[in-house]
């Protein structure tokens, strides 16, 4: 049998379906673009160049002294001192913890998962990552303060015979480490189970051991998404704010001691948007200056993200 042939007038709404359909992806693809363009036009309005009245944070604050300072005072007087460097060593001290502690735990979980555990294991070991990546931030601040300072970190740093402060960097790394270990644990379980089955089948013929084609073939095989994860989830950890403005404190130092209190770009945000200063006051605004910083080294890490990923695809193409 012959099949029908299809209409002028099918296939006209056939095409009508297909632009509408292309138009929505279009305005999907656009909105996050724009999104984006509105909060760099915000924080720029505010930081840069303020229209009206208003005067910006870096019309009153020379840009040369908010990136060489090192010490960060706000303040509405002639006192004030806006020095970024004590709010970026907290941030990264904050965010190297919690890599140190994520990295492992979340590719360790994510090849025991993909390479060892059977599928009953599977089944109730994936819900719990899930079910820990759910838990609300907060939670972890206050988990941070009354447990793992208390009961784990200050026993420890006695028995090692130094001092831990009660706001710590190191335990806020902790716990960050501990939200963002489901993060890697299921985007890297996802690339690692992407691997053609061709080649571990292939590494087992030549008398692999189950480590060794985990280690060997898989992990390298996967290893541009498994790096796109880890950067991912240190971006995650620059930008965490609730945990550690708990659990660091808010004291901003430009130290790199994990033992003592430190407060991060986030944290201090968090602070001036809550605080008792005029909305149009320099203390106000300096949070559009950090706000601008937290958006380039979240660029910069996005753009070496993209070139990693491009540059193992080459070698491993």
């Amino acid at each position: 049998m012959s099949e029908t042939p299809v209409s002028w007038a099918t296939r006209r709404q056939h095409r009508r379906h297909e632009t509408l359909i292309q138009w929505a992806l279009f305005f999907c693809a656009a909105l996050s673009v724009l999104t984006t363009a509105a909060i760099i036009l915000v924080l720029l309005s505010n930081a840069v160049y303020a229209p009206g009245d208003k005067t910006a944070f870096f019309e009153k604050v020379s840009l040369w002294e908010f990136l060489t300072g090192t010490h960060w005072k706000p303040s509405d007087g002639p006192g004030g001192k806006y020095g970024i460097w004590p709010l970026l060593s907290g941030t990264f001290l904050v965010a190297i913890v919690a890599a140190a502690v994520s990295i492992p735990a979340g590719l360790g979980a994510a090849i025991y998962m993909s390479e060892y555990a059977n599928p009953k294991e599977r089944e109730w070991i994936k819900p719990v990552l899930e079910v820990l990546a759910g838990i609300p931030s907060v939670v972890f601040g206050f988990f941070a303060l009354k447990f793992i300072t208390p009961v784990v970190l200050k026993p420890l740093f006695q028995f090692l015979g130094a001092d831990i402060a009660v706001f710590n960097s190191l335990s806020a790394g902790i716990v960050v480490g501990i939200m963002v270990t489901p993060l890697i644990a299921s985007l890297s379980e996802d690339v690692i189970r992407s691997v053609p089955r061709s080649l571990r089948e292939a590494a087992y013929a030549l008398g692999s051991t189950r480590f060794d084609v985990s280690a060997k073939v898989v992990v390298p095989a996967a290893l541009s998404g498994i790096l796109a994860s880890f950067l991912l989830a240190f971006s995650r950890a620059i930008g965490e704010t609730m945990a550690v403005a708990i659990a660091a404190g808010g004291n901003p130092v430009f130290t790199l001691n994990p033992l003592r209190g430190a407060q991060t770009m986030t944290g201090f945000m968090v602070h001036a948007s809550t605080g008792d200063s005029a909305a149009d006051s320099i203390p106000r605004m300096s949070m559009y200056a950090v706000g601008i910083t937290l958006f380039v080294i979240t660029l910069i890490i996005n753009l070496i993200s993209g070139w990693i990923l491009r540059r193992y695809r080459e070698v491993y193409q």
